[in-house]
């Protein structure tokens, strides 16, 4: 099934797809599906076929994968309208975040359709049309992320890009029955990225599988300096499932449902599935919670919103969807000194979040409480969509991160999501436990309901307290200094491929060594090195007993990440011979040893 993003990538390292196959099929699908409220602008298709053609180097952790983002986040060359014409413009480079994921390998085929300025959770408010949800057709697509998160469940991609300040990374992903995950606060750079508000906004991602979701992550995280709200937060590495978990569920009667029986039942046998998972529940005081969610729109935060269309809403207020004039509208009342009351409440309300957090290690909500049908949305637009931020608004705010998973297929057809919550910085725990809890779901990807591949193995990770080595020569697991990392209790991790940017060549050393020289990108040859991992006191021991002319530098891995590893210094290489071509120091020895 090459349906997921891990999936496409395997296919592509192993000759079974190209990147232009890839994309050539999400362009194909897109005009089957037939829906044109879905895009706003699509890319030339010849332009992105070009670029996945030129795709060379099949290390690149995205590689060939074809991704939309939504029209308020630019794309050099495509039109950022944020679903308002006379808003558009056509920026002149990528906003950062699309920038990472070009230089991971994908392919940006278009931008998707929104809430107008990413103002609502429905789907609805965009005078570009109506996405058709793929789940249940009656169903509001959720939004605003509405485009992104319907092309990933019809399968037309297998990720897009949305954004989420109240929910609109969470609410769309429960209503499409695909995954959605939403970072700490400035973990991604919004550096082109239209703010609906601006110090609670965050770029969001849609996948089929938390495993995709995080691997998109891992990608654009990082610290931007063209972004003042960037913050270096490390994304942690992906780990197994934890022995002991403490999930935290709110009091008994807290819980809101409007009346939606099916819904509090399959939230209750969630909870259920988790107890069956291993974690223990523990109940926390839900209200601050609530109150918190309330400031998102009765308090001064609309003000950022107003910000950003002032001038619009001045000169043309009829180029402007009707819904989002008037929330947005009401930005211009709050004064200096409401904001800061709201900023103050909020602090309390912060330091109420902290105490829950101490009792438990992530908290565990519906990502909406029930669905609504687009019929009922049009005809009561403001109070439904408020709704459905019962348990999202407050997120932000209170700078958590969150990944909505699906939890559920109601008997009436509607999908149910159970989102975990958590303080900023631990995304990939939330990965790692979200992963688990889909897998056991056994549901269906998305609107087609693909079947789930079984879990890939969470890889060997050094621990938080060491520095992984990519050991490439006689260092490597035995050979003749191999003892140099196990006297420092070194452990192997595992065997890995560097990015086919380096030459390897044989030094004359004794014991003979390889030098690896890294070169221009994609210009070289992969080399299998062995990661082990070791403290950072013996890292420094190791480091300063390596003679001359080899060096301790940053290994770049086919599958994006980094490593420390020996290098070797470019006047060391003259007339020493290039072994590049057998891929690593151990084909080299054994073919020598033959000789």
């Amino acid at each position: 099934m090459t349906e997921t993003v891990a999936a496409i990538v395997a296919a592509h390292r192993a000759g079974t797809m190209t990147p232009a196959q890839t994309v050539a099929r999400s362009y194909q699908r897109i005009r089957e599906h037939n829906d044109p409220a879905i895009f706003i602008s699509l890319r030339d298709e010849k332009d992105a076929h070009a670029e996945a053609g030129r795709l060379a180097y099949p290390w690149l952790r995205l590689d060939g994968r074809p991704v939309p983002v939504q029209d308020n986040i630019d794309v050099a060359g495509l039109p950022t309208a944020a679903a308002c014409l006379a808003f558009s413009y056509v920026p002149a480079r990528d906003s950062t975040a699309v920038a990472r994921l070009r230089a991971a390998g994908a392919i940006i085929i278009g931008k998707t359709n929104l809430d107008q300025f990413a103002t609502g959770l429905v789907g609805v408010r965009s005078p570009y049309g109506i996405p058709r949800n793929p789940v249940r057709g009656d169903l509001v697509p959720g939004g605003s992320s509405s485009g992104s998160a319907v092309a990933v469940s019809a399968g037309l991609v297998p990720l897009a890009l949305g954004t989420d300040t109240a929910g609109s990374g969470r609410v769309p992903a429960m209503l499409n029955n695909i995954v959605g995950l939403k970072p700490s606060l400035g973990l991604i750079s919004n550096a082109g990225l239209v703010p609906a508000c601006r110090t609670l906004d965050c770029i969001s991602v849609f996948s089929l599988t938390a495993d995709d979701a995080l691997a998109a992550l891992a990608v654009m995280a990082g610290p931007d300096d063209a972004d003042p709200f960037s913050r270096d937060r490390p994304l942690a590495p992906l780990t197994t499932f934890p022995a002991k978990l403490k999930l935290g569920i709110p009091k008994s009667g807290q819980l809101i449902f409007f009346g939606d029986r099916e819904a509090e039942k399959a939230y209750g046998e969630a909870c259920k599935r988790w107890q069956s998972l291993g974690a223990e529940l523990v109940e926390f005081d839900l209200e601050p919670f609530y109150e918190t969610a309330r400031l998102l729109y009765e308090g001064p935060w609309v003000a950022e919103r107003y910000l950003v269309i002032r001038d619009l809403l001045a000169s043309s207020p009829d180029a402007i969807h009707p819904v989002t004039r008037e929330i947005t509208i009401g930005g211009a009342r709050p004064t200096a000194a409401d904001t800061f009351s709201a900023l103050y409440s909020l602090q309390a309300l912060r330091s109420g979040a902290e105490s829950t957090f101490a009792q438990c290690d992530e908290i565990v909500l519906p990502t909406a409480q029930t669905v609504y049908s687009t019929a009922d949305v049009l005809a009561n637009p403001i109070e439904l969509n408020s709704r459905l931020g019962t348990y999202t608004n407050f997120v932000n705010l209170l700078d958590l991160c969150g990944l909505a998973p699906p939890a559920a297929m109601l008997p009436d057809g509607a999908p149910l999501g159970i989102p975990l919550r958590a303080p900023p910085g631990r995304g990939a725990a939330l990965a790692a436990l979200g992963r688990v809890f889909h897998a056991d779901t056994g549901l269906g990807l998305g609107a087609k309901a693909l079947p789930q591949q079984p879990l890939a193995a969470v890889p060997a990770q050094a621990g938080p307290n060491e520095i992984t080595i990519a050991a490439v020569g006689a260092h490597l697991s035995g050979m003749a200094l191999n003892h140099e990392l196990t006297t420092l209790n070194a452990r192997l991790l595992e065997e890995a491929v560097t990015a086919p940017d380096y030459k390897l060549y044989a030094l004359d050393t004794t014991p003979p060594k390889p030098g690896m020289l890294r070169i221009e990108a994609g210009a070289g040859q992969a080399i299998k090195p062995e990661l082990w991992a070791m403290s950072a006191a013996a890292f420094g021991k190791f480091v300063a007993a390596i003679p001359p002319p080899l060096a301790i530098g940053t290994v770049r891995l086919a599958d994006g990440r980094q490593a420390k590893g020996f290098i070797v210094e470019p006047a060391a290489i003259d007339g020493a011979k290039d072994i590049s071509a057998y891929g690593g120091w151990r084909a080299f020895m054994a073919e020598k040893a033959k000789a």
